[in-house]
Parts: structure tokens; sequence; C-alpha cells
């Protein structure tokens, strides 16, 4: 049965998102809601100027709903009616939806700020941090009232450890550090939903693997919404999905790791992510200690731009990647 709700709930999830683009990009046109693109970045991209942004509802929209639908017949075909028999599975779908719609709405804010404004920076750092630890934290402490209390971590390959009373700041730091690392990747036509995509089926594999009826249902909702978004993000895109768009599924994704019981193995299913965010601090300690970069642009995808790939090739070699180590992934799942 749950077979039955995961296909609604991909139905669902790539039918809406690609039909609300029909709708939402004239509108965010009209609105005058357009990318404003850095000084600094790629000469080529000053084309994308003015390129709605914010785009990032579409398949919010578009999750939210499939889960919802998805949830319900689920229930329903299991007879358990819409109440769920447990707590801690439960909670880890909800409180994983609901930190991935809380960071979604801390992009919309960046979002609507920089476009209200017409700059390229929108809430300052620390403003971002400080929301962003704090929904981290409410996320943590709704799994640890619906009992979900265990401070165990697997490590891929290894084996398990105790963090005890570490667990918790780690796991803190964990969920914001994933979270501006996807924001990283959504630098050019198609790449942030592309690799999306596919860590999500990773994911959706994993939890059949695991037999997570709950967690497969966000799974599949997340990447049919990030396949619907293609249709209009794929170079060349005729809408950016945003920081609302990025940091919604930096929440997502963070929200399948911990919901699956195993945060950690996001450092092999998001690998590109993890490149992503380590490259600009890779970048930011060289030069602020050298003088010299490491690359000729960061986060990396702007590197290779800059080294003569096509935006097209740096999405299927990113995606290419994140298949393999998605791979390496679910074979992890296997030796414990």
């Amino acid at each position: 049965m749950s077979g039955y709700a995961n296909i609604i709930a991909a139905i669902i999830g790539f039918g809406l998102t690609a039909l609300l683009g029909i709708v939402l990009i004239p509108m965010l046109r009209k609105l005058k809601f357009g990318q404003t693109i850095r000084e600094d970045g790629p000469t080529w991209h000053k084309g994308k100027q003015g390129t709605p942004t914010m785009g990032g509802l579409m398949f919010i929209i578009g999750v939210i709903a499939a889960v919802v639908t998805g949830y319900i017949i689920l229930r329903i075909n299991t007879g358990t009616g819409l109440v769920g028999d447990t707590l801690a599975s439960d909670m880890r779908l909800w409180a994983g939806l609901f930190m991935a719609v809380a960071f979604g709405f801390v992009g919309f804010v960046d979002d609507y700020i920089k476009v209200a404004k017409k700059r390229n920076l929108g809430l300052t750092a620390k403003q971002k941090l400080v929301m962003q630890f704090l929904i981290a934290a409410a996320y943590l402490a709704c799994l640890y009232l619906s009992g979900d209390t265990s401070t165990m971590v697997i490590i891929p390959f290894i084996g398990q450890i105790n963090l005890g009373l570490f667990y918790y700041p780690l796991a803190v730091l964990f969920i914001v550090f994933a979270v501006n690392a996807v924001n990283l990747t959504d630098g050019i036509d198609g790449l942030a939903s592309s690799v999306t995509f596919v860590a999500s089926i990773v994911f959706l594999i994993i939890c059949s693997i695991l037999s997570l009826t709950k967690m497969s249902l966000l799974a599949v909702s997340l990447a049919a919404g990030c396949l619907g978004f293609l249709v209009w993000n794929f170079h060349p895109a005729k809408v950016f999905m945003g920081d609302t768009g990025s940091m919604f599924l930096g929440g997502a994704v963070t929200a399948l790791a911990f919901g699956i019981g195993n945060p950690v193995i996001l450092v092999l299913v998001g690998i590109i992510y993890m490149v992503e965010a380590l490259s600009v601090v890779l970048q930011v300690i060289s030069f602020k200690t050298t003088g010299k970069r490491i690359f000729k642009m960061s986060p990396i995808h702007h590197h290779f731009e800059l080294s003569g790939w096509s935006e097209v090739k740096i999405v299927l070699v990113f995606s290419g990647v994140t298949l393999l180590f998605g791979a390496i992934a679910v074979w992890s799942v296997f030796q414990l």
C-alpha cells in the first residue's frame, strides 16, 4: 500500500510543481521579482539578470501537497486512520517537513529583501544564522520530545559511536552547515534541483530498504518536486529557485538524513553539497592566509565554468557524482 501512496505523491509533486510554473513565473515577472547577479560572477551570467527568482515556491507547494496527500492515502489504506501509530516516526516526517518549510521561509525573506531593494544581499549573515540555529534546535527538540532520544551516530562502513551530550550541539551545527551547503550549490541553471533529485532518489531507495514508509513519502515528493521544477529551471532557466527554494531543499535533505536515523550518510549522498561548501571555506582560508586563491572562483561549480565547462556539462557531471556516491551510501546501509 505504501507503493500506491508514493506513486500518487510523485504524480502530485511533479504535476503540481510543473503546472504552477505556468501561473507563478508570469506573476513573478509582473512583480519584477527578478534575479540580481553578482558583480564578481562570470560575465556571461549578466544575461540572466532579471530572470524571475523565488521560484522555489513552486516545489515547496508541490512537495507539501504531495506529502499530505500521500500520508492520508497511506493511513486510509493501512486501516489506521489519520492518527499515526508511532509518534516518533510521524514526528520525523512532519517535523522534517516543517523544518524544510521554516528554512524556506528564511530564504523567502532573504529573497524578498533582495528583489525589493534591487541588490544582491538580503538578510545579514548574522540574521540568517540566528534563525537557522533556532530552526535546527526546534527540529531536534521535536524529535526528542516525541521519544527519539538516541545520541548514537552511525559512521558509514565504520560503526556506531555515542556522542552523548555532544550530539545535540553537533547536530545543530551539522544541520545549519548542510542547509547552507545546499544553498551554495544553487549557482547555475538546474544544478541544485538536479543534484537534489538524484539525492532524493537515493534516500527513497534507502527508505525502501529500511521499510521507512513515512520518510519515503518525503523522499519521493521531494524528487518529484525537483523534477517538476527542472521543467522550468534546466538550462536555459526560465526561473530560479532563489534562497527560498535552496534553503527548503537543504532542510528537506537534512530531514531525510536524520529521518532514516543516519545523518552522517548525507556526507555521501550530498557529496556535491559538501564539496561546494568546502571549496568556499578553503578559498577564504587560502586568501586570508596567503593572499592567493585555490580556485578561479568559488563555489567550485563557478571554477569549472571559468575553466570552460558548459552549465549543462557541470549539471550532468555533478549529478553523476551524486549518483556514484549515492550508490556507495546505499551499499553502506547493507553493512549495518
